[in-house]
């Protein structure tokens, strides 16, 4: 456990780069690969590698979490990306141990040989990836809700929220930034409007003020903890009659440099689509007080 710890903790301040703010596959599947690797060589019995790579996984991540190096949230959203390359990395090792390193002369030679590699791999990895985590993924969250009111009684909801009170979703509770309130300091094109969370604020400013129908904004400043790899763009809600209610929509736009990204896309619209539902929520519970 303390060698895979090592190598995790040490791979993650290697795989970290002051040249781009992503993180991709060498960060969530070459290091546990590497550290995995490594506790095949100095632990026997492949029930023990098993539970040695486990412990190393939660350890290292509750050391991240601990010293806010990473969210509580993300820590749990990578966890089994991070279990996976640890579990293959353990499996080579063993394979690699009984078929290789065990037919040296010079075993711990050998031992030797393959520690000193691994930060190795892991720069050459991260200077590889590098030029892919430079760019920046786009991706469009679309979310409505249905309110039995009048557009001109839900069009005053969106523009300023004084408190929220509502059910929080799911990933809430584990880390998802809790949004508190909205203010406005007035209406029509190049208006300020500043949303407060539990933990920071996002600043926006109008870019598109057709009462009751549309409002869009762009996200001028993120004063949020830790997401260095998240970025908010555009938010816009969008009011339309149907019958005698109001189809109330909102869309935001992110950016993002994490990567794998068949990996990292369905989480991210998760956690965008369930802040959606919180406000959309909050709006139907202010109209119907």
């Amino acid at each position: 456990m303390l060698t895979g710890t090592v190598i995790g903790l040490a791979g993650f301040f290697l795989a970290e780069s002051p040249r781009t703010r992503g993180m991709g596959s060498v960060m969530f599947l070459l290091v546990p690969f590497c550290a995995g690797f490594a506790i095949a060589q100095v632990t026997r019995g492949r029930a023990i590698v098993s539970a040695a790579a486990l412990l190393t996984a939660l350890f290292c991540l509750a050391t991240l979490v601990a010293f806010r190096l990473e969210g509580l949230l993300c820590a749990i959203m990578a966890l089994p990306l991070l279990l996976g390359g640890l579990a293959v990395g353990a499996l080579l090792g063993v394979l690699f141990r009984e078929h290789v390193l065990q037919r040296l002369l010079h075993r711990g030679a050998g031992t030797t040989v393959v520690f000193a590699l691994m930060p190795l791999l892991i720069v050459a990895g991260n200077r590889a990836e590098e030029p892919a985590l430079k760019r920046v993924r786009q991706e469009v969250v679309v979310n409505s809700i249905l309110l039995q009111a009048s557009p001109e009684e839900v069009w005053t909801q969106i523009q300023s929220i004084d408190s929220i009170d509502v059910a929080k979703p799911w990933l809430m509770h584990i880390g998802l930034p809790v949004p508190v309130r909205c203010t406005m300091e007035r209406t029509g094109v190049g208006a300020k409007r500043i949303c407060y969370f539990e933990n920071g604020s996002i600043e926006e400013t109008v870019t598109r003020w057709d009462p009751p129908h549309s409002m869009q904004l762009i996200i001028d400043r993120t004063n949020m903890p830790g997401r260095h790899w998240l970025g908010f763009e555009h938010a816009m809600y969008e009011l339309q009659i149907e019958g005698s209610a109001t189809r109330l929509t909102r869309t935001t736009t992110i950016t993002s440099h994490l990567y794998p990204v068949w990996y990292w896309r369905d989480l991210e619209r998760w956690g965008v689509a369930s802040e959606h539902q919180y406000i959309l929520q909050a709006a139907a519970s202010h109209l119907h007080r």
